[in-house]
């Protein structure tokens, strides 16, 4: 009786395992691929979106980076929906053939929906191209103009401006000043105070 109890155990845990078994996977919202292209560019393909799908695709190749950008309906197609890893391994093994992944890729077939509508094609609707360490670049750069404006203001300086000297009239040394002088003290010693500058005039040429 214990065998046979055993035995009906053994076989409900081998029906269960295989139920877990034959249950599907979830699949996330994001999936990535990663491939090489022809010439070796090293690239990955991300999809994400649900009834509308969108798929972009980095790539570095020899010091630059590229990228673009695709959007479809291919859940359209049935047979991308009984098994869409399918299509999307199709596309890469397309995008490993070409010598760039998103030159002369306007458009992305697999040979499971080629009967599709075209709404269920993946079209191309972006792209670009830079080089790698750009952000790098352009960082360095604003630090360095930013230090030099630093150092060009701090080298700077006001220049004052010079003091404005009073003008100072030179003043007359010699024999003139003297006869002026002399002349004035004897304009007061002998003439009228209306007259002192007449007489000191007179006495002035008269001295020479």
């Amino acid at each position: 009786m214990k065998s046979v109890a055993l035995l009906f155990l053994v076989v409900i845990c081998g029906m269960g395992g295989l139920g877990q078994k034959l249950k599907p996977k979830k699949r996330s919202s994001g999936e990535e691929i990663n491939f090489r292209t022809k010439t070796k560019d090293i690239c990955t393909m991300r999809m994400s979106g649900d009834e509308e799908r969108k798929l972009r695709i980095e790539c570095k190749s020899q010091g630059m980076s590229y990228w673009c950008e695709f959007t479809g309906k291919p859940s359209i197609c049935r047979a991308f929906r009984n098994n869409p890893k399918i299509y999307w391994n199709q596309i890469a093994m397309e995008l490993r053939k070409l010598p760039h992944a998103c030159e002369s890729t306007q458009v992305l077939k697999t040979t499971m929906c080629q009967k599709a509508p075209t709404e269920a094609l993946m079209k191309q609707i972006d792209a670009g191209m830079e080089p790698e360490d750009l952000a790098n670049q352009d960082k360095s750069v604003q630090k360095t103009s930013t230090s030099m404006r630093g150092e060009g203001k701090s080298s700077v300086k006001k220049i004052d401006k010079p003091p404005i000297l009073p003008l100072i009239k030179p003043t007359q040394h010699g024999q003139g000043s003297e006869n002026e002088t002399e002349a004035m003290k004897l304009a007061r010693e002998h003439c009228w105070e209306s007259l002192h500058g007449v007489c000191s005039y007179i006495i002035g040429i008269f001295r020479g």
